[in-house]
């Protein structure tokens, strides 16, 4: 009884002094279009329980991309403090230097998520995209984690089935290195923001597009205007970065950090699992004729994956001469892969 005492004695202490800081609240703006599987399940079940986690003293508000600031901006918000923070997507800062590229989406390098997620977190990709906020947002932005939660499903107006019927199509993509690729295989790539991607497949101004997870395309409504999806997807894991503003991360203390770094990689753990799960089951839907009516799920065969991922290869090694930080990027993947049994 006594040990007990003190036990609830010290989580009430806790609590109270944790409390007496106030609340912090850390406003996100995240790649994920509104109404996406992944979105909301992050609302539903991990915002609820940082709050939790933390006596209240930390709160995560995340919004929809381009509802704060546009897309492609938000790190600059991040080191304003107009964000406290996002979980956006690192590649679409590739026009800014070309290692986001290198980070943000080895197109056709990784086999799962996992593997990927490992990288990030023990083959020095968190290190080097913290290396790059440092060179461009010097004492700003602290990068808290990175990593996909899917293997990207692709979504087609028109079936393809090999590399070479990527030649002459019309695709949204990410620039950088996706772009890149794409553009070897012979296609036209262009950048169109996620929230604007269903308009631009309905009205034809592209034919295909690198999206999301076949869960978020799904609900989003893509697979009902684009029935050719491919599936396991044939290139893609875009990398989310959660990034925090510097000042925020140093107000929050020892136990605000890790109590964030623990809640991020539980978070995007589980979200990859659901994810995953969600996408399976919708194809099993989907092939069995009882999902989204009209679908027909492409599934490449191997040769031509390995054509892909050949191909890839050679822009992943122009591209990271295109910077210092690329080069590091280029050599940490590499040496990750070859330990993983990848090359």
């Amino acid at each position: 009884m006594k040990r007990y005492l003190i036990g609830v004695a010290v989580a009430t202490s806790l609590a109270f002094g944790g409390a007496a800081h106030g609340q912090t609240v850390i406003k996100l703006q995240t790649a994920n279009a509104a109404g996406s599987f992944s979105l909301n399940y992050l609302n539903e079940h991990w915002v609820p329980r940082l709050e939790a986690m933390t006596y209240g003293n930390l709160k995560i508000d995340i919004r929809p991309s381009k509802t704060v600031v546009p897309h492609r901006e938000t790190v600059q918000a991040v080191a304003a403090g107009i964000l406290q923070g996002d979980l956006n997507a690192v590649a679409y800062f590739a026009g800014r230097d070309p290692v986001f590229g290198m980070l943000g989406d080895l197109i056709a390098g990784y086999d799962t998520v996992e593997q990927k997620q490992m990288f990030f977190r023990f083959g020095g990709g968190v290190e080097v995209l913290q290396m790059a906020y440092d060179k461009h947002f010097p004492g700003k932005i602290h990068v808290v984690g990175a990593g996909p939660f899917a293997k990207e499903a692709f979504v087609s107006t028109i079936p393809i089935r090999t590399v070479a019927d990527l030649k002459g199509i019309k695709l949204r993509s990410p620039e950088g290195m996706a772009a890149e690729v794409f553009r070897r295989a012979g296609s036209a790539p262009t950048s169109i923001p996620f929230p604007e991607l269903y308009t631009a497949l309905e009205k034809k101004v592209v034919d295909a597009a690198d999206a999301s997870s076949y869960t978020n395309n799904t609900s989003l409504g893509f697979n009902k205007i684009a029935q050719y999806p491919i599936y396991p997807g044939i290139h893609s894991m875009a990398v989310l970065q959660f990034v925090i503003n510097k000042d925020v991360w140093e107000k929050i203390g020892p136990e605000g950090q890790a109590a964030l770094e623990t809640w991020y990689y539980a978070a995007w753990t589980d979200m990859a699992r659901a994810t995953d799960f969600q996408d399976r089951k919708l194809v099993a839907l989907d092939r069995a004729g009882e999902g989204t009516k009209g679908v027909t799920i492409v599934d490449w065969a191997a040769e031509e994956r390995a054509k892909l991922r050949q191909l890839a290869q050679g822009a992943w090694e122009d591209i990271s001469k295109q910077s210092d930080l690329a080069k590091e990027a280029y050599e940490r993947h590499i040496a990750f892969m070859t330990t993983m049994g990848l090359l």
